[in-house]
């Protein structure tokens, strides 16, 4: 990864050549179906964070994944993008639960853990990456997202 994923989008960017470029405006529900795309490609018992899926777009961050993922009726593995950490979704813990132990996920409980909303995913051995072919389809998802104007 190349790190971070936390980009907004509403920061100034550079080009190769150095120049700066302005903010780029981005319609949300394209935004939501690029992020409903990317998270119905990950596979059974792999998961990715909110800041992942940002990344692979190089749009958003992951609040804004996490906004798209909000909006979203549709039948997605939802509970394969997580918060930072290897947390399930704020208030899905244990709804989560029951798909990633149908899914073989790896879990972590950590120790003195009460309930059964105290586990983690555990993300070095769940956390998925696309193939260079995934990897260029998200980035052209997230290029088709971006154009400028006001």
């Amino acid at each position: 990864m190349r790190g971070g994923g936390t980009d907004s989008g509403a920061a100034l960017r550079q080009d190769a050549a150095g120049r700066v470029r302005t903010p780029s405006r981005v319609d949300p529900d394209a935004y939501v179906d690029a992020v409903l795309a990317v998270a119905g490609m990950i596979p059974a018992a792999r998961v990715l964070t909110y800041g992942d899926i940002a990344e692979l777009l190089d749009c958003g961050g992951p609040r804004q994944v996490g906004r798209a993922l909000a909006r979203s009726t549709s039948g997605v593995p939802w509970w394969r993008v997580l918060r930072a950490g290897g947390h399930p979704p704020r208030g899905f813990a244990r709804q989560a639960l029951s798909h990633y132990e149908e899914e073989g996920t790896a879990l972590t409980v950590p120790a003195g853990a009460e309930d059964a909303e105290g586990y983690r995913v555990d993300l070095r051995e769940a956390r998925w990456w696309p193939s260079e072919a995934e990897q260029s389809r998200m980035a052209a998802l997230g290029a088709s997202l971006r154009r400028t104007g006001p």
